[in-house]
């Protein structure tokens, strides 16, 4: 059946004979996106490769999605305006619904902080298979932290439009997983890791 997406009219769905659950079987795990958002310097990123190198040694496979790791390539022609952060995050959806389909569990790992983008990026997912991870870490944290400089650039006025300085970041409010850094009660990547992990286990994505 011809059908319209967007721009694009007049094209037709073709289906395999080998679909996901063929893939999940094959790679013994189901396909999932982890989407892990929050502020700059809150972790994210050091997360995501913590989670990915947890869930390889159980002989799963992974792929990261790192917010600034796209803005190299399929991305490059995006700025930080409210409007190419929400494309930012439509095609990063769209790329990791793929790897989901292909049986893999993808880290998503992008400050993404507006609700209705990332609500747009669930409505992309069956149920459950969108698994939100807030890093709840405090501004003051992450701006002591400041591990690009941004923060201090953003202070001074040479950067504009920065999520947590002049622009805001709104909290999940419905996020499947929390990881929390409070004070100075410091947890280990690894750990934060081990809870998603958990999580994983407990849902039956580690297996097919």
């Amino acid at each position: 059946m011809m059908s319209t997406a967007g721009n694009s009219t007049n094209i037709v769905w073709h289906k395999c004979a080998v679909e996901k659950l063929d893939r999940q079987r094959l790679l013994q795990q189901k396909g999932c996106v982890i989407w892990i958002t929050g502020l700059s310097g809150s972790g994210k990123s050091t997360v995501a490769c913590a989670l990915s190198q947890g869930l390889h040694l159980r002989g799963k496979l992974t792929y990261i999605l790192d917010g600034d790791n796209v803005r190299h390539g399929l991305n490059h022609d995006l700025g930080f305006n409210a409007e190419d952060r929400a494309e930012n995050i439509r095609r990063i959806a769209e790329v990791a619904k793929l790897f989901a389909d292909a049986g893999i569990i993808c880290i998503a790992s992008l400050i993404s902080p507006y609700r209705k983008d990332r609500d747009a990026c669930r409505a992309l997912f069956p149920e459950g298979d969108f698994i939100e991870v807030f890093m709840d870490v405090p501004l003051n944290i992450c701006e002591n932290r400041d591990p690009k400089g941004l923060y201090k650039l953003a202070r001074a006025g040479k950067i504009k439009g920065f999520t947590g300085v002049d622009d805001p970041y709104e909290p999940p409010l419905n996020c499947e997983i929390v990881l929390q850094q409070k004070g100075r009660d410091c947890v280990s990547p690894s750990s934060m890791a081990e809870t998603v992990i958990s999580y994983l286990e407990e849902k039956g994505y580690l297996q097919a």
